[in-house]
């Protein structure tokens, strides 16, 4: 299975990524986590990133289609569920070239949708331990104690790209830049639109059942 996740910042593109990965057995490949991974380690390529994610824009092409095609490159050899690229039509199309290259195709592209209120709301109110980096929500899934993490105690934090008024430019960057990219799936025949209400399960649910 080789399934691209595309929706909206908030949307739980990893969260149901991660499911369909204990479902079928296919690795999640977030990007996000990626870069984040590397903001955190102080590598070349989170300096590199830093400003670009503080600031809620897109990390440039030239670099997000770099680090994909290295960690697809691995030799797993068992598909992947990738979340978080492409989010360009530049990408899109570096992916397309990229598994042609190698004998491959995409599955199926997901794209989940939500409502931009309801976005705003998951994204600002999200906590992460700036120790363990454990994510909480100040009202979907709150600390035993405000501003504690339950795992280790750690201090808990707003990220920089979760404050409300990055939350919001980034939405409008998704919807300028990402609008496109489901246009180009679409014209293939790929995307599974799925509505992204309701619980994690009742989602997942509508997911695998476009995706089998």
């Amino acid at each position: 299975m080789r399934v691209v996740m595309i929706g909206p910042p908030g949307a739980g593109k990893g969260t149901q990524a991660k499911l369909l990965e204990e479902r079928f057995g296919v690795p999640h490949i977030s990007t996000g986590d990626i870069l984040r991974g590397a903001e955190r380690a102080g590598t070349a390529l989170g300096l590199e990133v830093q400003r670009y994610l503080r600031d809620g824009g897109l990390v440039p092409d030239a670099l997000m289609i770099d680090v994909v095609e290295k960690r697809l490159a691995a030799p797993e050899g068992c598909g992947f569920v990738l979340d978080g690229f492409p989010r360009t039509v530049t990408q899109a199309e570096a992916l397309d070239a990229f598994l042609a290259r190698r004998g491959e195709r995409l599955d199926g592209v997901v794209w989940i949708r939500l409502p931009r209120e309801e976005l705003v709301r998951r994204l600002s109110g999200r906590r992460v331990c700036a120790a363990c980096g454990a994510m909480f929500h100040v009202t979907f899934d709150p600390p035993a104690r405000p501003g504690v993490c339950d795992r280790c105690g750690g201090a808990l934090v707003q990220r920089e790209d979760d404050r409300e008024e990055t939350v919001r430019h980034r939405l409008d960057v998704y919807e300028r830049e990402t609008g496109p990219v489901i246009d180009h799936y679409r014209a293939r025949g790929l995307v599974r639109e799925t509505d992204g209400t309701g619980s994690r399960e009742e989602v997942f649910d509508r997911i695998a059942a476009g995706v089998r």
